[in-house]
């Protein structure tokens, strides 16, 4: 047990360097402004129930939005998550169409028990995605186009991102009560191009802007988890989550690149402003959850969160407060079935709605979407295979002339259960 232990903190470390790096390459206007596109939290099998998570407890399972959850995890028990995303993003502006599609690396979770009331965990999980390509070609009897500028191309290019790295604890102060903490590490950036070339190539400069947005920044999470247990293994749990927010360390690196065909790229202005400070909203969720114990749950959860308050570089008139509700399911038909596979499965489903942090013009942009998933358990043990799948669109209903988006997200992932420090007399 000792060398398989090992063997998974050695995946965990190895697999850091690409989760720490990767992004996902999928082409969303939306990206281009503030801190890029806000990813769901949760792991896969919260995923699957539309992201509820803050009342949900189970000993084979991180629920790392609520820390209060770790202190259900079993005695002498070791979970080890990690997964892949595939994502495919359809955007139209109702005269032309773009799709793009990228599979990455999510997230590593580990979590563990200290005694029998008390759990930590520990992970590297996706903060947000700043990648886009878009592209305006204007010529001659285009509305935006100018005699004096001539016809032209504008590029504009996003990449990179920002993942948090956490820590946490959970523990029971009584028999119903639990409360937990986390302290997480944001990290990361975002480049940003803008490059205009002109149709008159040979005696017009042409301009690349290039912006490099640096964070740094720690923040807290507390957590809290009422369980109640009624006869025939019935039960209900209620939990909340505050997240305090993070002041984070800023460097904003600007260039604007000149050239033509005379001559080679020369710098026209250069600014570096590595003495920013940034500040991160905090959050509160709230949720509920309610089932009966190895066959079905339904939970809900509600999350605010103060993006109205944030300030960063390009966030004024930008931002505004979130509200996101939830709705998931999950039903197992009979978890210790022998011979029906399918009956052992678990089973789920959610719907979520609210709006996106990004003002465009005064207006939100509104999210709606629903979700499947599945757990596919593992022979001869509470390790399972997690899928989901889930399909939000985006648009902002009083604005006719701006885009639609409908991504598809798919996503994978094992979710390996193990005990420490026992031997098994018979394999």
């Amino acid at each position: 047990m000792q060398n398989k232990t090992a063997g998974i903190v050695a995946a965990f470390l190895l697999l850091i360097p690409f989760l720490s790096s990767g992004q996902k390459s999928i082409n969303s206007p939306i990206a281009r402004y503030n801190l890029g596109i806000i990813e769901t939290p949760g792991p896969f099998r919260s995923l699957g129930m539309a992201g509820t998570g803050t009342a949900m407890r189970d000993r084979t399972s991180v629920y790392y939005t609520n820390p209060a959850s770790y202190s259900s995890l079993d005695t002498n028990s070791f979970i080890f998550d990690f997964g892949l995303d595939y994502g495919i993003n359809m955007v139209s502006d109702g005269n032309t169409n773009d799709v793009s599609d990228d599979l990455n690396f999510d997230h590593i979770i580990l979590g563990f028990p200290v005694t029998r009331r008390w759990g930590v965990a520990l992970g590297l999980v996706p903060f947000s995605n700043g990648y886009y390509n878009l592209s305006e070609t204007v010529r001659e009897g285009d509305s935006g186009y100018d005699e004096i500028t001539g016809e032209y191309i504008s590029y504009h290019r996003g990449s990179g991102g920002y993942t948090s790295f956490f820590i946490g604890t959970g523990l029971n102060l009584t028999k119903n009560l639990s409360v937990g903490a986390n302290m997480s590490l944001l990290f990361g950036s975002i480049r940003r191009v803008n490059e205009f070339d002109f149709a008159d190539y040979y005696y017009t400069f042409q301009t690349s802007m290039n912006e490099r947005l640096q964070m740094t920044g720690i923040g807290f999470d507390l957590g809290a988890q009422y369980s109640v247990a009624f006869k025939e293994a019935y039960f209900l749990n209620l939990g909340a989550s505050y997240s305090t927010g993070r002041k984070c360390k800023t460097t904003l690196e600007k260039t604007i690149y000149r050239f033509n065909v005379y001559s080679s790229n020369d710098i026209l202005d250069y600014s570096y402003d590595d003495d920013l400070k940034s500040s991160l909203p905090g959050s509160v969720s709230t949720g509920l959850a309610i089932g009966k114990k190895n066959k079905f749950v339904a939970a809900a959860d509600y999350t605010y969160a103060a993006w109205g308050n944030a300030e960063f570089p390009g966030s004024e008139g930008y931002v505004a407060n979130t509200g996101t509700f939830s709705l998931g399911a999950e039903y197992t038909p009979d978890w210790l079935a022998n011979y029906n596979f399918l009956k052992r499965i678990d089973y789920r489903i959610g719907v979520h709605t609210g709006k996106n942090y990004l003002l465009y013009n005064g207006s939100r942009v509104k999210e709606t979407g629903v979700s499947i998933g599945l757990g596919v358990p593992m022979r001869r043990s509470y390790s399972k295979t997690n899928f989901f799948a889930d399909y939000t669109r985006k648009n902002i209903a009083d604005q006719p002339f701006t885009h639609t988006e409908n991504y598809f997200s798919f996503g994978i992932s094992i979710n390996m259960y193990d005990f420490w420090f026992i031997k098994r007399r018979y394999e």
